[in-house]
């Protein structure tokens, strides 16, 4: 990761665990708990289950990963998030990284970000 991915994805954690932070996630994209639960494929009370904290906190770094390569890139969090949500990825049928997310397909969406990074759809 580069400096400004770091940078970005820390801004992710829970100030008060080792954790990535549920509530920032949130806020970032607008959603609500029920939504993100959807998002990453967990149940609604684990994300409010501090037990089961490494569980969501795994269910969550695709995500911040990709909003921090969007920030990344963007230039701006807020944009990003509004490009992960609306912005539909080429070669998906219209889909955009909120839907391909999910579909539990993360992993096309950190391969498209990477392409564009590298100057592939650029």
């Amino acid at each position: 990761m580069t400096a400004a991915l770091n940078t970005a994805a820390a801004g992710f954690a829970d100030e008060h665990s080792p954790y990535l932070s549920v509530a920032r996630v949130q806020q970032q994209l607008g959603v609500t708990a029920s939504e993100l639960a959807r998002l990453i494929g967990v149940a609604r009370n684990t994300l409010a289950a501090k037990s089961r904290a490494r569980k969501v906190d795994q269910a969550l770094s695709p995500l911040v990963r990709i909003l921090a390569m969007a920030a990344e890139m963007s230039g701006d969090e807020s944009r990003a998030a509004i490009w992960f949500k609306h912005q539909p990825i080429p070669g998906w049928a219209g889909k955009t990284a909120y839907d391909l997310m999910a579909e539990g397909k993360s992993d096309k969406v950190l391969a498209y970000l990477e392409a564009v990074r590298s100057g592939v759809y650029a």
